[in-house]
């Protein structure tokens, strides 16, 4: 791709994460909706945090995971997403400069508060969150940077970001911004729950060119197309998108061109601990396989790497630099 200050600029809402185990009879008991991404609001948001067991704290967010992972691989990261000027906006500004990615963001003053998504990972590896999204809500066209959107390789966004309303109006100025300068948007279907609030606005992106390419899971992509067939869904996206990107867990993933699917395994591991960030590393993989003009296949593959290793221990973000695993595996 064409050399830019940045390969990737990640679009999301930033979130710290609360990630705690939880057995299948607690989720139940809280009425939680299990392997889905739950909004809930302030006062559930208390009630869950005291009910919870022990818990691990860490900056998070599905593209703020993604950021981390461009980081990781010895790529160049950027991001957007909106905290407050409060403890945890305090925590996530540092936590995603520390690792390396440009954020320059400026802080809501005041309520609402930094966004948290309670984690409650089961014993399967499950990952269920119940998310508060506080500042996240106020994100929007203002928050813009159109430097940094130009001189990135792709932009890429999380499909949560549909539900706070203002910040449809900043994606669509990132996607005119970056196409203004050659450059690519991508989009994260993010869960299958949000894909039935916006499924007809995302299939409008797609046929529209506003999106280039997509990123989804099997489930995701079946409530897109409204099948339960995933051959059905694998080939209807084929005019729907120049580019779709579909994983299928320890089935691997596949690449779908206009012309073309091709299939990539998962990349082997020794036990599941926990699913977070699997989706939103894969993507890190994959771009950064991208932004470096690897093949598609190879992209696909870099991408397992990288949804293994985060799937192998709590957590959404990885613990060992990527860029090594890269280097050691002979991708």
């Amino acid at each position: 791709m064409t050399d830019t200050q940045f390969d990737v600029l990640t679009v999301g809402n930033a979130i710290v994460d609360i990630i705690a185990r939880a057995e299948d009879d607690y989720l139940a008991r809280e009425n939680i909706n299990k392997g889905a991404m739950n909004l809930i609001d302030a006062d559930r948001a208390e009630h869950l945090y005291a009910a919870m067991g022990p818990a691990l704290e860490a900056s998070g967010g599905s593209a703020g995971n993604t950021a981390a992972g461009i980081a990781s691989l010895g790529g160049k990261a950027a991001y957007f997403g909106k905290v407050s000027n409060d403890h945890l906006g305090t925590v996530f500004t540092h936590d995603i400069r520390a690792i390396g990615v440009h954020f320059d963001v400026a802080p809501l003053v005041g309520a609402p508060p930094t966004a948290r998504s309670m984690i409650f990972v089961t014993p399967d590896g499950e990952r269920t969150m119940n998310t508060y999204l506080g500042a996240c809500v106020e994100f929007g066209p203002e928050d813009v940077d159109a430097d940094v959107v130009a001189n990135s390789a792709v932009t890429y966004f999380e499909g949560y970001l549909w539900d706070p309303p203002r910040a449809k109006d900043a994606i669509r100025l990132c996607a005119e911004i970056a196409h203004q300068n050659k450059r690519q948007v991508a989009i994260t279907m993010s869960d299958s729950f949000c894909v039935d609030r916006y499924r007809d606005e995302f299939l409008q992106l797609m046929r529209d060119g506003v999106v280039d390419m997509i990123f989804a899971n099997e489930a995701e992509l079946k409530s897109l197309y409204q099948t339960g067939d995933f051959a059905t869904a694998l080939n209807a996206v084929k005019a729907d998108t120049a580019l779709a990107v579909v994983t299928q867990s320890e089935h691997g993933s596949h690449v779908v061109t206009r012309d073309a699917t091709v299939k990539v395994s998962a990349h082997p591991i020794d036990k599941l601990e926990d699913s977070t960030g699997a989706g939103d590393l894969y993507a890190a993989g994959f771009l950064h396989g991208m932004t470096t003009d690897r093949s598609l296949e190879e992209c696909a593959r870099i991408g397992g790497l990288a949804a293994a290793e985060v799937i192998t221990h709590v957590g959404p973000r990885p613990q060992v630099s990527l860029a090594n695993l890269l280097a050691q595996s002979g991708i």
